[in-house]
């Protein structure tokens, strides 16, 4: 398992948060977001989804992974 912790930009509640979070869950990761830093911690298995992936599963909810 591999782990990195993502900056977000658009969060600001609750749903964001849990748009993060799925959008990580469906991409087939784990993520937990810390919503007053922007950040998203990300557990994922290199070897069945690539960051990249994790990264557009993000911004195909709307957010900004910079």
């Amino acid at each position: 398992m591999k782990q990195v912790t993502l900056n977000v930009q658009g969060m600001s509640c609750n749903h964001c948060v849990n748009a993060v979070e799925g959008a990580v869950k469906n991409a087939g990761a784990t993520g937990k977001v810390d919503l007053p830093s922007n950040t998203v911690t990300v557990d994922y298995d290199e070897n069945k989804v690539s960051l990249d992936t994790i990264k557009a599963a993000i911004e195909d909810q709307g957010y900004d992974v910079v």
